[in-house]
This record gives C-alpha cells, structure tokens and sequence, in this order.
C-alpha cells in the first residue's frame, strides 16, 4: 500500500519537481515530551502547477529520477484539514 502525506511546499525553482516539507510529532522515549520532526521530499510535479506555500498530499510512487519517489496528489483545501 503506497503512503499519503501532507505537506508544505517549500521550493519550486526545479524543472517539473517542488521540494514538499513534511512535518510530524515525535514522542521522546524517557521524557515523554512531543516534539517535532520535518522531513524534505523531491516530488514529481508534472506539469508546475504547484507554487512555494501551498498545501499538498504527495503519495509515493517508483523512481523517477536519483532522488525523487514521490508524485504530487493533489493541492488540499481549508475545507478538507477540518
């Protein structure tokens, strides 16, 4: 089952790819405080539709280059976040 994440997209400067920061909560294993973890994905956009600031679901998919696995979903909306 391929996985769907959302993120922010952070850079559109690339040919057909945005860079998608994702961020999550991590619980520390002694201290039991949250705390947060981003992580930066290359993804396949195929035809630049997507601009710095939005918000987007990236799901995976097979290789499209050295470091991109992943291909844009679609742009999520302030309705579907509620």
């Amino acid at each position: 089952m391929k996985r769907i994440l959302r993120g922010t997209v952070v850079s559109d400067k690339a040919e057909k790819t945005i860079t998608v920061m994702v961020e999550r909560t991590k619980r520390h294993p002694l201290y039991r405080k949250n705390y947060r973890v981003s992580t930066k994905f290359l993804v396949h956009d195929e035809k630049n539709d997507f601009k710095t600031g939005d918000l987007v679901e990236i799901c995976e998919s097979k290789p499209i280059s050295a470091k991109k696995r992943w291909v844009v979903v679609g742009k999520v909306t302030t309705k579907e976040l509620g």
